[in-house]
């Protein structure tokens, strides 16, 4: 399957990404954990993407699931749905040189009746050789933006 000439600059980004993580914020203890992105062409213009995390025990932690997609050149959109009762309409930039991809996204959350109150999310992602890391913030229960989770993923 030939891929969507609009996508070219995030192709890289192609594939199975796993690593170690950290997060950390406010209201909970600081914790430790392995982290799995997988970005899948599926012949669309848009990516697939899937992210889970397990605890160092193998317990699942988290998992999202969404697309990117890459509508102007230099600009870029994930939209991302949560179990937990969030989805995140993600807006930011894609920077795509010879040895570096950085995509950067903003979101806006909607959290269902039931769900912890997530306002609004940052993103980004840099990618070098075969080494992505990747930083998330949050606005969340009544707490401003703050750092909660990074990991340094390397291609499987």
């Amino acid at each position: 399957m030939e891929l969507v000439p609009s996508l070219a600059p995030v192709a890289a980004l192609l594939g199975t990404w796993r690593g170690d993580g950290a997060g950390e914020y406010p209201t909970i203890e600081d914790f430790t954990y392995t982290d799995e992105v997988v970005f899948t062409d599926v012949g669309k213009p848009f990516l697939h993407y899937v992210q889970r995390s397990w605890s160092p025990d193998g317990t699942p932690m988290h998992t999202e699931t969404g697309y990117l997609r890459i509508p102007v050149v230099g600009t870029a959109e994930m939209i991302l749905a949560q179990p937990m009762g969030q989805t995140e309409l993600a807006e930011g930039t894609v920077v795509a040189e010879a040895d570096r991809l950085v995509l950067e996204l903003t979101a806006r959350v909607s959290s269902s009746a039931t769900a912890k109150q997530v306002d609004a999310t940052t993103r980004r992602y840099e990618l070098t050789g075969d080494r992505l890391v990747t930083s998330f913030a949050m606005a969340a229960v009544g707490v401003p933006m703050t750092h909660h989770l990074s990991s340094e993923l390397r291609r499987v």
